[in-house]
């Protein structure tokens, strides 16, 4: 069984005491880590932050997390959310982490991580290039895939958030379904729990899970299983021999607000 731990939304700043929605961003990710790692008893197979990693889109912002991973020293995979500036995100952690668009081998499984940032766009977009590379991901390989991006690929019941979500999402929903090998897929940019399914023509269900924010939760759209909405979170992928996924929902109280 392997064990990935999803944390999502940091919105890091260059400043070690910047505050993003009245939040020490640094001191949250560091707290969601020390509690993940409490709840789990462990450290995770692999971490994966799943976007707006950097609020104010500075190589300082960067520097930090990437101070934070060598510390923490697991292997981890990064997205780029809307909230981030590739480039420097590159430049700054590419020979620390892998950064999507990228694919990632794991014992019997890939995560194949989807890079949905959209230069001067709140929402997500995928380029018919990355598109056309993930196709030929699902094809020549075998073994089940977890696939992860940023943006939301399908409306969550949110008329706010569904508005900034993944645009033309079609041709990627499309290319899933259609994949036996894809097993689930999950998702950030929301700042809550929610969970839903894509239909594949065989009947069966595709599974897909948004991971709360370490920073701040937006208003939840989906009761939470641990019934509490408002706390900070992460999730815990557990990916079978089997090639089935189960997950484990994290909560712990905020740290304080200013």
């Amino acid at each position: 069984m392997l064990r990935v731990l999803q944390l999502s939304d940091p919105h890091l700043l260059a400043d070690p005491r910047g505050r993003c929605r009245g939040v020490v961003a640094l001191e949250a990710l560091e707290l969601a880590w020390c509690q993940a790692l409490l709840q789990l008893g462990q450290p995770p197979d692999l971490l994966l932050i799943s976007g707006d990693l950097c609020q104010d889109e500075s190589l300082g912002g960067y520097v930090r997390l990437r101070e934070l991973l060598e510390r923490w020293a697991v292997p981890t995979a990064l997205l780029s959310g809307n909230h981030d500036n590739p480039g420097l995100l590159r430049a700054a952690l590419g020979r620390r982490a892998w950064i999507a668009p990228a694919v990632v081998p794991l014992a019997g499984w890939q995560l194949i991580l989807l890079n949905s940032h959209r230069p001067g766009s709140v929402a997500g977009w995928l380029e018919p290039a990355q598109l056309a590379w993930l196709r030929h991901q699902l094809q020549t390989g075998r073994c089940p895939v977890l696939v992860a991006l940023h943006h939301p690929p399908v409306p969550i019941g949110s008329a706010e958030l569904d508005r900034i979500a993944l645009q033309e999402p079609e041709q990627l929903l499309q290319t899933l379904v259609a994949s036996p090998r894809v097993a689930g897929v999950v998702f950030g940019h929301v700042h809550q729990h929610w969970q839903g399914t894509l239909q594949r023509s065989s009947g069966a269900a595709l599974p897909l899970w948004a991971c709360p924010s370490t920073l701040a939760a937006f208003k939840a759209v989906q009761p939470c299983p641990l019934n509490h909405a408002d706390w900070p979170g992460a999730r815990l992928l557990l990916l079978g021999a089997d090639g089935g996924v189960t997950t484990r929902l994290l909560r712990w109280p905020p740290a304080q607000a200013a």
